[in-house]
């Protein structure tokens, strides 16, 4: 073993049990090697302002730790590598897409090309092991109406299950109606959006980056929780009501909100105090009810998952790993020895991963 390494990047220790349900993970990442090239050449060049970006990138290229070194190993890998550490965890199936921040960071005919060229090659990654491995769509926000013809090639002609997007560009949300066609796309098609984090930017990420907690630990929640309500308060679930999005870590702390939310957003529109918070069909804990999908990714915490369950649905609640970033078997084993009946568990890791992402 390799002592600068988590221990979730280490040889399995714990022994992953046969099970009778399909484990399903659903927030795994990939990225082809070419768009590490890419980044690099965006960072040496200091093309964009934005130092989250900066921070993250220039250590996983850069660094010469162990842990980068293996991130960027098996990010890249849509082969053996990958199907022998699934199997090592006793995953028998990776939903996955572009990490962050994708094509979000790139100048926009640059961004709209490599979508369409990742997910030609993410495709054929998934054709060659159609029963371990399934896809979502990368999109360039970028161009709203390019994405939306993505979205429509990525279901339609390339067999792909979801879309994926790495929350803000450039500062921007898609609360804004420029970027609805995209929503109106996913809609159309019957497939999820996946609102999957990235580093706060610019004008939000300066009180994280002193102490470290611009990433995984806090910011990354933080940020894309914040995406996802201003999603919420905008109306677009009300234009768009049969729109499914999907939040990792477990909705990025909104159900753990969902009684304050109500609350707030209510005396908000009463008030008229703020003129972005128009009122809206349905109560914020509405839309997570009915419009959001949650996964455990970095959150093989017992209390936390039974409790989304319980406020959200059983149906609402999916199994996810965050490989290669986390992907330690202690956490399959937590979470098959969760303390819920096993219909709830075949839910959980297999059912309705299958269900949302139409797997079946």
């Amino acid at each position: 073993m390799t002592p600068d390494l988590p221990r979730t990047l280490q040889e399995p220790t714990t022994q992953v049990g046969k099970a009778d349900y399909l484990r399903i993970a659903t927030e795994e990442a990939w990225c082809p090697p070419e768009m590490f090239d890419i980044y690099k050449r965006i960072l040496d060049e200091g093309s964009i302002d934005d130092p989250g970006f900066m921070t993250m990138f220039g250590f996983y290229l850069n660094s010469g730790s162990t842990r980068a070194r293996q991130i960027r190993d098996y990010i890249t890998d849509l082969g053996a590598q990958r199907i022998a550490h699934m199997d090592e965890r006793g995953i028998d199936k990776q939903v996955l897409f572009l990490t962050s921040p994708g094509v979000q960071v790139m100048p926009t005919a640059e961004a709209v090309a490599f979508a369409a060229d990742a997910n030609d090659q993410l495709a054929a990654g998934c054709a060659r092991y159609p029963n371990r491995l399934a896809g979502l769509i990368a999109v360039a926000p970028q161009d709203p109406a390019a994405a939306a013809k993505e979205i429509d090639r990525g279901i339609n002609k390339l067999g792909l299950h979801g879309v994926v997007i790495n929350s803000h560009t450039f500062g921007e949300y898609l609360d804004d109606q420029k970027f609805w066609p995209i929503l109106e796309a996913a809609e159309a098609c019957d497939t999820p959006i996946y609102l999957h984090p990235q580093v706060p930017h610019k004008a939000m990420i300066e009180p994280f980056l002193d102490r470290g907690l611009d990433g995984a630990i806090y910011g990354f929640g933080v940020e894309t929780g914040l995406h996802m309500l201003r999603i919420m308060v905008s109306g677009a679930l009300d234009r768009f009501p049969r729109l499914q999005f999907v939040v990792g870590h477990l909705g990025e702390a909104l159900p753990f909100w969902m009684y304050r939310l109500d609350y707030m957003h209510r005396a908000g529109v009463v008030s008229k105090r703020y003129a972005g918070m128009p009122p809206t069909e349905r109560k914020l804990s509405d839309y997570l009810r009915q419009n959001i999908y949650v996964t455990t990714s970095g959150m093989a915490w017992g209390p936390a998952i039974k409790f989304c369950q319980e406020v959200l649905g059983e149906d609402r609640v999916m199994y996810a790993m965050d490989y290669p970033y986390q992907h330690g078997a202690e956490e399959v084993v937590a979470t098959d020895n969760l303390d819920i009946s096993q219909a709830a568990k075949k839910k959980l890791f297999q059912t309705n991963a299958e269900r949302v992402f139409k797997l079946t």
